[in-house]
């Protein structure tokens, strides 16, 4: 990793325009969705040429990945950093709920509606494993039925590039994928309104998934 403080002042210069584009391409998400996303009305903003602002995106699809690799690194940390304090899956499910609700667009830029043209390259993919490691660690860790595989959980240990080959075994395999799935579809719901006027607490319904992932 390179050391911040070795960058010359034209590297920091560069650094800190990046962030500033970043920020305001964050802005313009939150009110328009990631398929609206325009460089030269970034430009615009900050006072710069639309050919200008290029030399630090070359293009839109850039400048979304680079958003995408900080919104997974965010959340590769959030859970590493529980994980290092001693968190259990119950704890895993309450940080990934935080981490939502305290940036539903950042959210769904991940988990949401893919943008229309855009393809993710393979880098990304290898940066949410990060958060699925920290996963299927708290789910080997906690007590496990020691019973044969039922036949997902067989599926799930014969087709293991999703896990990037961890060594859980097949029952922590299939319990990491069902915390997966079930709570980003109770987050999804909810971030995106659809709970709205139903007369529920949608962090009791949460709360509610994850004590029948975890017995807590």
């Amino acid at each position: 990793m390179s050391n911040p403080d070795a960058a010359t002042p034209r590297e920091r210069y560069r650094a800190q325009v990046r962030e500033e584009i970043k920020k305001h391409a964050w802005e313009q998400i939150a009110a328009a969705g990631a398929s609206a996303l325009s460089l030269n009305a970034i430009a615009k903003q900050i006072g710069m040429s639309g050919p200008a602002l290029y030399r630090y995106f070359a293009s839109r699809d850039e400048l979304i990945t680079e958003l995408i690799r900080d919104a997974y690194r965010s959340l590769a940390d959030a859970f590493r950093a529980r994980a290092a304090a001693g968190a259990d899956l119950a704890a895993l499910a309450h940080t990934l709920r935080e981490w939502a609700l305290a940036d539903p667009q950042r959210y769904f830029l991940l988990y949401g509606t893919p943008v229309p043209g855009y393809q993710a390259p393979e880098d990304t993919t290898r940066i949410a494993s990060q958060i699925m490691a920290v996963l299927l660690d708290a789910c080997a860790a906690g007590p496990l039925p020691d019973t044969p595989p039922s036949p997902i959980q067989a599926h799930l240990d014969d087709h293991r590039a999703w896990a990037d080959q961890h060594p859980a075994p097949p029952s922590a395999l299939h319990r990491a994928l069902l915390f997966w799935t079930r709570l980003h579809g109770a987050l999804s719901l909810e971030l995106a309104g659809h709970f709205t006027g139903m007369g529920f607490d949608p962090a009791r319904l949460y709360a509610a998934e994850t004590e029948s992932l975890t017995g807590r």
